[in-house]
């Protein structure tokens, strides 16, 4: 039998040793189950503390997201009601760039091109009616008039459009806040209504050494942005206002005063229209009674005519006669009272004749001089006639078509 093979006896141990290991487990058991309740208790205490912490961090964080929806809520309101008002001064200047636009087609395509037609259709005027009247000074008056009033209309057109490209930049800056609030109202709103049971949620957090605020504006900044769109708008209502008051005081001053001007010149077309036709009156007057005075004239020297024609009869009797005693015979060829009567008559027939002579040169004179006359008053009659065509019929009916409006 191979002793090597016999297993060894297990160790022998005192009773002391036995009572003192059990001593010795007890008391570590005990050492145990108080630390483990320690730390129960402890973490008892630290959960609840850390719930309580959670808790009042997500209420406050809670609340203070209710204030900011409540904030951005507000300042969107403010926007919309001021981006209404801008809306509003956009379309009103609208408006009054159209009316703008008419009146400068009013001004430049109707009056001032009527006011050009009278002063060419005057230059037709002929001989002495060419004058630089009251009419032709009010007409150049009033073109210098409506050319300056469009000058002003459309430097206020251009006014017009400048404002409403800042009304629509200011709606711009507008939109763009209400935009950027509405994306933040959403999320925001996305993360007031988070909650830490929902297990449907997608929630992810880190662990980074990064700062976990991501904020590069501060508060201040925030509330500045939209105050200061609120007061740049207020800024752009009330230049857009003002324009408005401006546009409509300058519409009305300028249309009052090309009404005045117009009023003014078509007086001057009545007064002068008025003094052309008295002057064709008193030029038909006297034509017509120049037509009498050559009637009168031509009748005049006919009768002269044919005084000249009987006196010249009356002479030729008394030169056959005196003619007819030449051939008297011998002592018969005396110079008696016959004879001396006959040369005494042929004599005065002869005076007679070169006065009616005289007569007749000095009517047939007159004669023309009337007929000249007469040529001049008809040419002068229808220089009125043409000038009454110009200024009564021509200018006056294109006038009755000049109408201003303040539209």
């Amino acid at each position: 039998m191979n002793v090597n093979c016999t297993p060894s006896l297990p160790a022998r141990f005192t009773l002391n040793e036995w009572h003192y290991n059990n001593q010795f487990r007890y008391r570590r058991c005990e050492a145990q189950q108080e630390s483990s309740d320690r730390i129960v208790a402890e973490a008892t205490r630290t959960c609840e503390l850390a719930a309580d912490i959670a808790k009042a961090n997500k209420e406050e964080t809670d609340h203070r997201l209710q204030e900011k929806l409540n904030d951005i809520e507000f300042r969107k309101k403010e926007l919309l009601r001021i981006r209404k008002d801008v809306v509003l001064e956009i379309d009103a200047l609208s408006t009054y760039k159209e009316r703008l636009t008419d009146a400068l087609k009013s001004v430049k395509r109707n009056a001032l091109a009527i006011c050009e037609k009278c002063l060419i259709a005057r230059e037709r005027r002929l001989g002495i009616d060419l004058v630089h009247d009251d009419v032709e000074k009010n007409l150049l008056k009033e073109r210098e008039l409506i050319k300056k009033s469009e000058n002003l209309l459309d430097r206020i057109w251009k006014e017009i459009g400048e404002q409403i490209r800042k009304s629509k930049a200011t709606l711009y800056y507008i939109d763009h806040d209400l935009e950027n609030k509405e994306s933040n109202f959403h999320i925001d709103h996305l993360n007031i209504s988070l909650k830490e049971i929902d297990c449907n949620l997608n929630i992810h957090f880190r662990h980074e050494t990064s700062p976990l605020d991501k904020s590069a504006v501060t508060l201040n900044e925030w509330e500045l942005q939209t105050n200061s769109n609120v007061i740049n708008a207020n800024k752009e209502i009330n230049s857009t206002k003002r324009l408005r008051c401006y546009i409509d005081t300058m519409i009305k001053q300028t249309i009052d005063d090309l009404k005045k001007q117009k009023d003014v010149t078509n007086e001057a077309f009545r007064q002068r229209i008025e003094q052309t036709r008295e002057a064709k009156i008193k030029l038909e007057l006297q034509h017509s009674e120049i037509i009498k005075q050559i009637n009168a004239m031509s009748s005049n020297i006919e009768r002269i005519k044919k005084s000249i024609v009987e006196k010249e009869g009356y002479m030729a009797v008394a030169h056959t006669r005196l003619r007819h005693r030449c051939q008297r015979p011998g002592m018969e060829l005396t110079q008696d009272l016959v004879e001396a009567n006959l040369v005494k008559e042929i004599h005065e027939l002869r005076n007679v004749v070169a006065n009616l002579q005289q007569m007749l040169c000095e009517a047939e004179a007159s004669l023309r001089y009337l007929l000249k006359t007469q040529i001049q008053l008809e040419e002068d009659i229808n220089v009125k006639t043409n000038t009454l065509k110009i200024d009564e019929v021509e200018c006056m009916t294109l006038r009755q078509s000049m109408d201003y409006n303040a539209y």
